[in-house]
């Protein structure tokens, strides 16, 4: 899946949930454009990550596994 399929499908995940990329913006105070960056994966912050991820019931390394596989090797490892 490439990065704008990712989003369309983040944004129907979100949509499902009763929320939505917009409403994360404003709980976290920051612009929506920034959000949208880090759905797209053009942008990274962690705590957008995190909140995206809960929002939509999964966890960030399931939504950006590029991001997190070294998260994965090193739990695989211990």
């Amino acid at each position: 899946m490439n990065s704008e399929q990712q989003h369309e499908h983040l944004k129907w995940l979100l949509q499902v949930q009763g929320t939505s990329l917009s409403q994360i913006a404003r709980s976290l105070d920051v612009r929506p454009t920034a959000v949208t960056m880090v759905s797209k994966g053009r942008g990274r912050s962690r705590r957008i990550e995190a909140a995206i991820a809960e929002a939509a019931g999964l966890t960030p390394a399931q939504l950006w596994p590029q991001h997190y596989a070294h998260l994965e090797e090193t739990q695989m490892s211990a």
